[in-house]
Parts: C-alpha cells; sequence; structure tokens
C-alpha cells in the first residue's frame, strides 16, 4: 500500500528536508506522492531504500532501524495507537500477539493484502510471522520468519519504539542466529533476535511503575521480590487501620497493589487458582451444536471430532479417523501439515483452506472456505483441538460460498466482523475516491500553477515586472518621470536592400537569431528592452528602476552587441551583417499605453535624440550624444571624438564613438563562462 511509501517520503522530508526527498524520488524513478490504500509494487519501496542509502552515505541497517522507529510513530500519527496498546500487558504479550493484529487488519483492508505490524505485503508474498520464547534469565528470543531477505532490521527499530513507547522499557536486540528453513512454499529466512530488556527510569520509579496491573510481571514471586519487608509491613498496617480511616487520603501505589491482593491470604488474584468440575457437564450433541467450527485432531492427523457446520460444508469429516490433511492445507502460518510443527506455533493463529479435490461437485465451483483460529493442546487426550471460525471479510464472500449468518453460531462475533467490514470496506472505498480526486485536483493545481509561472514570464517579457503586478491586481499604472537615463538604438545596415533580395523567411530567420543574442546580453548586462520595430532595437538602462549605473550597463550592452551581430549571418552576401548604433542620455517620461496588448513606452526628447544618434552613426560602429559621453568619460572606457555633425531637427552636436571597455574582457562583456 501507499500507506508504506508515504511513511517513507514523511521520514525523509522531515529528517532531511524536501530537496533531499526531491533528489532521492528522481533517482529511483518514483512518483512524489502515492496514495493510502493503492496497492505499489514491491520494488518501488527497495528502491527507495537503497538510493537513501547511496544518498545519505548510511548502511542499509541503520536506514531500516531509523525506519522502523519512525514508522511506529507515524502508525500512532494515523490512528492507529489504541489498537496497539490493547495487544498486550507487556513486551511479550505484545510480540505474541502481532500475528493475530495482521490477522485482524487483513480483514479491515482488501482482501487481498496482509499486513506486517501495519508494514503491508500482498498475500502472494506471504507476510512475516512473529514467535517469542521467554528465556529464565528474563530476556526472550524473538523469532522471525519472512520470504523478504534483507529486511529483518525492520524489527528491531519498530519493537525498540513499542517497548519504549508502552512499557517504558529500553530494550537491546542482536541477531544470533541466521538460517533458511525449508518451508512448504519454499525457503523462507529464519531470523533469531536476541532480546534483552533494560528500564530506562530509576529504581523508585521501577517500583512505582512495576506496582501498576500492566506491569505486574508474569509471576506472583516477580512482584514479591521487589518489594521489601519494610515496605510489606506497613502495606499491612495500612490494611489493618482501614476500617478507622474516615478521611479521604491521596492514593499512594501501595493502595493500587492492596486493591489487587486478597485480603488475609496475600495471593495476587492474576495467580488465582482456577476451579475445575469433576465431570464435564456438557454432552457431545450439544458441544458440537455449540461450537459448530471445530476439529479434534491427534498427533496421526487422524480427525476424532468435529462440529456440525463444518461436517456439513466438508462431509469426509463425518467418517472419523480420516486424516485431516487431506481435506485441508495450512495457508498461516507457513509450516508442514505435521503435529510438530503446529506445537511450533501454538500460540499463532491458524489459517485452514479446503482442498478443492476433495470438496462435493456443489462446492467445485466456488470459492474455497477458509477457517481461522487457535489450537490448544490437550495433553492427557493426547489430540490438539482447534478452536476456529469461517475466515469471510464481506457479504458478498458469504454469498459465494452460499452460506449464510445463520451458518454461524450466535456467540460467533464473525456475524458482527462481516457486518461491520461490510460497512467499513465501503467506507474506505469512499475514502479512497476523495483521496484520489484530491491527488487529481493536487497535480491539476501544480500544472496550473506551471502555467501560470509561463503566463508571468511572458507577461514580464512584455512588460516591467512591478508594472505587470499592478495591471493583473486591476490598479491604474501611473506614468513615470525619470530624470536621467540611457537609451540605445540600433538597426542593421543595408536592410531595407536585403529585404529586396532575400524571402522573407530568411529575414525573419536573421532577424531572430539576432534578436535572440541581444536579448540575452540584456540579462547579462540587466538593462530594459523597450521594443523592437523590424530592425530597430531599442533598450534603456535606468528603467523602470533607477540605478546610478545606468550609462556604463547600456555602453557595456552595446559593446556585446557589435560582437554578438558578428555571429549572424547576412542571407544575401554570406558576410557577417553590420549594425548601427546609437547612445543617448536624459531625461524621459514612462507609462503603459493602451489596454489591448499594452505596452511600457518611453517619452521625451530624449527618444528622439538617441535615434538621431543611430541613424546618424556609422556601420559597426557606437554613436555617443555628449551627454553620454560625459556620462562615460570616467568610467574606464575608451572613446573617440568624432566631432560636430549636422543632425536632423537638432541642428549642430558634437559626439563621438566608443570603442571599448579598458577593464573588462569580451568574455566578461558576453556573459561567457
Amino acid at each position: 500500500y501507499g500507506f508504506i511509501n508515504t511513511c517513507l517520503k514523511s521520514l525523509v522530508v522531515e529528517k532531511y528536508g524536501e530537496e533531499t526527498w526531491e533528489k532521492l524520488r528522481l533517482q529511483a524513478g518514483v512518483q512524489d506522492s502515492f496514495l493510502t490504500f493503492e496497492v505499489y509494487k514491491d520494488e518501488i519501496t527497495m528502491q527507495l531504500v537503497d538510493k537513501a542509502c547511496q544518498i545519505l552515505g548510511v548502511p542499509a541497517d541503520m536506514v531500516l532501524r531509523e525506519f522502523g522507529e519512525y514508522f511506529f510513530e507515524f502508525c500512532k500519527r494515523s490512528g492507529y495507537d489504541h489498537m496497539l496498546r490493547t495487544l498486550g500487558g507487556n513486551l511479550y504479550e505484545f510480540i505474541e500477539n502481532l500475528d493475530a493484529l495482521h490477522s485482524y487488519l487483513s480483514l479491515s483492508y482488501q482482501a487481498n493484502t496482509e499486513v506486517l505490524f501495519l508494514f503491508v505485503f500482498p498475500q502472494e508474498m506471504n507476510a512475516p510471522s512473529f514467535r517469542v520464547e521467554k528465556n529464565e534469565d528474563g530476556s526472550m528470543h524473538l523469532h522471525y520468519y519472512s520470504d523478504r531477505r534483507g529486511l529483518c532490521h525492520i524489527v528491531p527499530g519498530i519493537i525498540g519504539a513499542a517497548a519504549l513507547d508502552f512499557f517504558n522499557i529500553e530494550i537491546s536486540m542482536e541477531i544470533v542466529n541466521q538460517t533458511e528453513e525449508e518451508e512448504r512454499t519454499g525457503k523462507k529466512e529464519h531470523i533469531v533476535f536476541l532480546v534483552t530488556q533494560n528500564p530506562v527510569f530509576s529504581y523508585k520509579e521501577r517500583n512505582e511503575f512495576s506496582s501498576s496491573p500492566q506491569y505486574l510481571g508474569d509471576s506472583e514471586k516477580q512482584i514479591e521480590n521487589q518489594l521489601n519487608k519494610e515496605d510489606l509491613e506497613k502495606a499491612k498496617n495500612t490494611i489493618r487501620d482501614r476500617g478507622s480511616s474516615v478521611c479521604p487520603v491521596k492514593k499512594s501505589h501501595w493502595k493500587t497493589i492492596r486493591g489487587i491482593i486478597t485480603l488475609g491470604k496475600g495471593k495476587l488474584l492474576r495467580g488465582f487458582d482456577p476451579v475445575y468440575p469433576k465431570s464435564l457437564w456438557i454432552d457431545t450433541k450439544t458441544f458440537c451444536n455449540g461450537l459448530p467450527f471445530h476439529m479434534v485432531f491427534d498427533k496421526e492427523l487422524r480427525v476424532k471430532q468435529a462440529g456440525v457446520s463444518i461436517q456439513k460444508i466438508v462431509p469426509g469429516l463425518q467418517t472419523m479417523g480420516i486424516c485431516l490433511d487431506h481435506y485441508f492445507s495450512i495457508v498461516h502460518p507457513e509450516v508442514p501439515f505435521t503435529i510438530s510443527s503446529i506445537q511450533k506455533f501454538i500460540n499463532s493463529q491458524f489459517v485452514f483452506q479446503t482442498r478443492r479435490e476433495m470438496m462435493p461437485e456443489s462446492w467445485k465451483q466456488r470459492p474455497m472456505l477458509e477457517l481461522r483460529g487457535q489450537m490448544i493442546w490437550m495433553e492427557s487426550l493426547q489430540c490438539m483441538l482447534y478452536l476456529c471460525s469461517p475466515l469471510l471479510r464481506t457479504l458478498h464472500e458469504l454469498e459465494e460460498r452460499q452460506m449464510h449468518i445463520a451458518d454461524i453460531a450466535p456467540h460467533d462475533v464473525t456475524r458482527d466482523l462481516i457486518l461491520l467490514n461490510q460497512q467499513r470496506l465501503a467506507e474506505m472505498e469512499l475514502s479512497n475516491q476523495l483521496e484520489r480526486k484530491k491527488e487529481e485536483l493536487r497535480i491539476l493545481s501544480k500544472h496550473l500553477e506551471e502555467e501560470k509561472k509561463k503566463t508571468e514570464a511572458l507577461l514580464y517579457a512584455m512588460l516591467p515586472q512591478h508594472v505587470a503586478n499592478q495591471l493583473k491586481e486591476g490598479k491604474r499604472v501611473e506614468a513615470g518621470e525619470f530624470k536621467e537615463c540611457t537609451i540605445l538604438f540600433s538597426d542593421v545596415v543595408t536592410f531595407t536592400n536585403i529585404c529586396a533580395q532575400c524571402e522573407p523567411i530568411q529575414i525573419v530567420l536573421m532577424l531572430n537569431s539576432m534578436y535572440l543574442r541581444f536579448d540575452r546580453l540584456t540579462t547579462v548586462h540587466d538593462v530594459y528592452k523597450v521594443e523592437t520595430i523590424g530592425d530597430a532595437y531599442m533598450v534603456v538602462g535606468g528603467v523602470p528602476v533607477p540605478v546610478p549605473t545606468h550609462a556604463e550597463r547600456v555602453a557595456n550592452f552595446a559593446l556585446g552587441m557589435i560582437i554578438a551581430a558578428k555571429g549572424v549571418q547576412n542571407p544575401v552576401s554570406g558576410n557577417p551583417i553590420q549594425i548601427r548604433v546609437g547612445i543617448h542620455t536624459g531625461p524621459v517620461l514612462a507609462g503603459v499605453v493602451g489596454e489591448k496588448m499594452p505596452r511600457y513606452c518611453l517619452f521625451g526628447d530624449t527618444v528622439n535624440i538617441a535615434s538621431r544618434m543611430e541613424s546618424h552613426g556609422v556601420p559597426s560602429k557606437i554613436h555617443l550624444s555628449s551627454s553620454a559621453y560625459q556620462c562615460l568619460k570616467c568610467k574606464n572606457f575608451e572613446m573617440t571624438e568624432r566631432g560636430e555633425i549636422e543632425v536632423k531637427g537638432k541642428g549642430k552636436m558634437h559626439t563621438y564613438f566608443l570603442i571599448r571597455n579598458k577593464t573588462a574582457t569580451e568574455n566578461e562583456i558576453m556573459g561567457r563562462p
């Protein structure tokens, strides 16, 4: 399920940042988000773990252990906290009931999945299983069985986090044995962990904590060893004086102990001795009717007894003494069908499945029935009792097997589970649909944001950014006066003659090649491109954002234009084109003109003079007005005097030519690395 991959993403983002996750997922070649109940290929998770090891530079066992610890917290935050807390009163009970939790969750999720401590696996991958053994020194051996190699290091992370959070104990887990066992479905990895418990709180806190009902060890002796004589005497006095006290007092942990002790006998209630009748007060017929799904078999797997409902479904069981493994196979746990294997996993829930070839003709076209329940070894009879119920998840599965609710005993909660799970699956499907719609909206929103950025980039290419933002907000853009700026005009020499001798497409290609080079230079030197008309190119420095270096920026841009033009071919002669460039410095008025295709335009005599500098210029030269010369003369530029020339509409003007920048190299002018 995507729940696992979502958790892995959350871990990377929370601990290492969004950039690390983005890098990890791109290298792994996976999507950015996962649907919680969607089934994904197992290779995706393994690929993410592998790339995480490479990017973070840590061994796989450390990554998996950290993932296990985080996964436990992630499950708690996802609403499984109470379910996990109720598994057992101590760590041994907690681990012992993990397989039962998996069995329940396989009902709650889709019918084709199983779960390892909420670590979801498709059923064909055979979910791992746990078996725990107590040692005399208080440690435990945890047996972990799995078809999937390399994931065992997740287990210490998950179990360690659960022990610390639920039972306030710190544990250490080390692998003491690692083998491959030949099971019914093939080879299975068998890892044995040695689990040692180390309380992380003080001695006083440990005494207080150990007095709570959930921690009261597994025997009366463990509790009594923790109580010293003085404390016991104090507890007895408190009990003796109980009747004379009329004032409420603060309840101490000794009152907790007193609450679970039988007064006068001093025995823990949890260690009580059960009373059994001398003979069983139930006849065989009532037992088989009251427990319609049960079987008793001996060491040779010969059936000695069976409930009425299971006899109805598997008529062969009416012949006492037949071999159980002829009619059933063990689905879970993955063990051979022998009495020794069953005893080895006796604390696990067992799932049996009927064999199709042994079923009546009417059943052979239906899905096979699965039974789930517990095994109880009866030492006196040397027989095994299998107390079970039909493993049915939905009403649809019940109907497929042509069974009815009435076939299940009234006391069997399987009835309620089927009905509740039917409702839950409907809610889950609705949740899936909402999650898919949410993911679709997220993708659409992402695409919309990308398109918005493209639109803004196009708009900012046409108008100054602050002007475009004002127009987007529906505001009126006021014209602004700039006391000093530098304007540049350029055109192509003999452009009219070129147009007369070429195809239109050749002209378009030539201008596009030239303007692409000029546009890149506007970014390099941070000048604003005002417009292009035919072969004329106009830029300005110091508008729309006033800067003191406007003249130097435009001068460097002009030098770059001359160099860039040499790379554009004249379609008539095949030689590089030539351009004229004119520059003038002065005041302007700038503003947005029009509503349809609005343009940011410059107005004033400065624009006219700059245009005259270009039209009265010389091919491949940069023509400067006297005001532009004054701005550049102390700025490390080499310039030569042209002298007085007659300028149309302006009379005589003293002008100059810009030769080069004394301190900048050609690569710097062109913005090359």
